[in-house]
């Protein structure tokens, strides 16, 4: 029978002794999926191939699916076939955001709430990120370094920001703090951009504080260190918090005005990184 291979995740199953073999495919796949082995908007096989590689006959196959869509593990793609669905997909709800909004004072609470989830999050992807967890990683730091250079468009650089942070969320392997993170995505997408707009326009060496403090997280988990990529994201949070709160003290005015436009909340591109 097939054998599991580096190109695909997928073993076979062996025939259970109490339970069915449709539970047998649900249990594997569901902990791919938990994992982080299958991703959000995989593609999986078609039913011939798939049962093949699972050795399994096509009935028990699709039974498996059939409990597994039912669950909310898969969706049923046009023209047919199965894909992943996103389980970690935003909870909080638009109208959340926009009360959120505001409320001015909310978006400390906010930061306070991401330092915790964060320095976990870098902790635990420091120690469990796959080679393509790190491959993502610097792919999105990539981008946002790019952003970041001379003068960009403020939601460009916001969504690099959101993008980067999230996927070290995605490579802790929890699935509990990733659901939570993407819960919170739309609101970390809107205080994303009110924290770089007020900070970078500054003009006084912070932009680059924050770009060190980026490659300062990025490196620690690239290079499997768990302490200072906790260390390094406490520290960039912190400094957002305590900037933010020097602005508006110096100001005499809210850092964060209420009644100031919504951002878009765009979808993630895929299961999706915090930010500034």
């Amino acid at each position: 029978m097939p054998k599991k291979t580096e190109k695909s995740p997928f073993a076979a199953v062996a025939p259970p002794a109490r339970t069915r073999l449709s539970d047998a495919i649900i249990d594997q796949i569901e902990t791919l999926v938990l994992d982080g082995s299958l991703k959000p908007g995989h593609q999986l096989p078609a039913e011939r191939e798939f049962a093949e590689r699972l050795g399994v006959s096509r009935p028990s196959l699709r039974e498996a699916l059939l409990k597994l869509e039912a669950r909310g593990i898969v969706t049923v793609r046009r023209g047919g076939g199965y894909a992943v669905a996103d389980v970690t997909a935003p909870t909080l709800t638009d109208p959340l955001v926009h009360l959120l909004q505001r409320h001015p004072p909310a978006a400390f609470d906010i930061l306070e709430l991401r330092s915790g989830l964060e320095t976990i999050a870098a902790y635990f992807a420091a120690q469990r990120a796959t080679e393509a967890d790190r491959e993502e990683i610097a792919r999105r730091y990539a981008v946002l370094a790019e952003a970041d250079k001379g003068r960009c468009d403020e939601l460009k650089g916001a969504d690099a920001d959101l993008e980067f942070h999230m996927s070290i969320a995605d490579a802790s392997h929890n699935v509990a703090l990733m659901h939570v993170m993407h819960g919170l995505m739309n609101l970390i997408r809107t205080s994303t951009l009110r924290f770089r707009q007020r900070i970078l326009s500054q003009h006084d060496g912070s932009k680059a504080i924050l770009n060190d403090q980026h490659q300062a997280i990025y490196q620690a988990i690239i290079e499997g260190n768990p302490d200072a990529a906790r260390d390094a994201a406490h520290l960039h949070l912190g400094f957002i918090e305590a900037t933010m709160r020097e602005i508006e003290r110096d100001s005499g005015s809210k850092a964060f005005p209420a009644g100031v436009p919504a951002v878009r909340h765009a979808k993630p591109s895929r299961q999706t990184g915090a930010s500034d």
